[in-house]
């Protein structure tokens, strides 16, 4: 209870701080941390590469972690130090992360920055993308399929209707700048979509997006 009061504390300050990278004023809920992790939750004996996209303070990490097994492979990618410190301290201290250790790795960058050999079974990303220029979110879609087996499963969340909302509200720079995101997402989720989930019990409430790999770019 107390490590929980004292990562939304932490969560609240990043969220004042930095909005435009944290996104939220409160992590994920067990509700939609679940609602994440539901295709690696149907995993196969056969070991598993995960990575984990802005985790924050980690209440979806936390619904990862008793998913692995040795012989998997968990990397977290998570730009914001404060919560970068946080997770290390709960694979030092917290007994069930302890577990996940020796083959996790925490990696302080941007994920556009992020690369690796090998490709990932599963993709989790809390990046509020919303949030982005137009440009970084385009970035940041091709990294996840670029990152994603072709048979793998990407998992992200956005909070209802918050672009259908701005796209009517907003003027000028910033109405073209959120209907170039919704029309980025909406192609991806049109091409690629194997389930929505709508996640009320959040703050706010959440649709997560399940889509799958991309052959042909695996192929490129």
């Amino acid at each position: 209870m107390l490590r929980t009061i004292s990562n939304n504390l932490a969560f609240f300050r990043q969220f004042r701080q930095r909005f435009e990278t944290t996104g939220a004023i409160a992590p994920s809920s067990r509700f939609l941390a679940k609602s994440m992790i539901r295709f690696l939750a149907n995993r196969g004996p056969a070991p598993v590469r995960v990575l984990e996209i802005g985790p924050g303070t980690g209440p979806v990490t936390q619904r990862i972690i008793p998913l692995l097994a040795n012989g998997d492979r968990f990397d977290i990618v998570e730009l914001n130090e404060s919560f970068v410190e946080i997770l290390k301290s709960r694979f030092q201290q917290d007994a069930a992360w302890k577990t996940a250790a020796p083959f996790s790795e925490i990696h302080q960058l941007p994920i556009q920055e992020f690369q690796r050999d090998e490709k990932y079974d599963f993709v989790i990303s809390g990046l509020p993308l919303n949030n982005f220029p137009a440009d970084l979110v385009d970035s940041i879609a091709d990294t996840y399929f670029q990152l994603l087996k072709p048979d793998g499963v990407l998992s992200y969340f956005e909070y209802m209707y918050v672009r259908p909302i701005r796209k009517v509200v907003t003027r000028g720079d910033e109405k073209i700048r959120i209907t170039r995101i919704d029309d980025t997402m909406a192609a991806h989720c049109a091409e690629h979509r194997l389930a929505r989930d709508n996640i009320v019990l959040n703050i706010p409430p959440a649709w997560v997006q399940h889509l799958a790999g991309s052959p042909d770019r695996a192929m490129a």
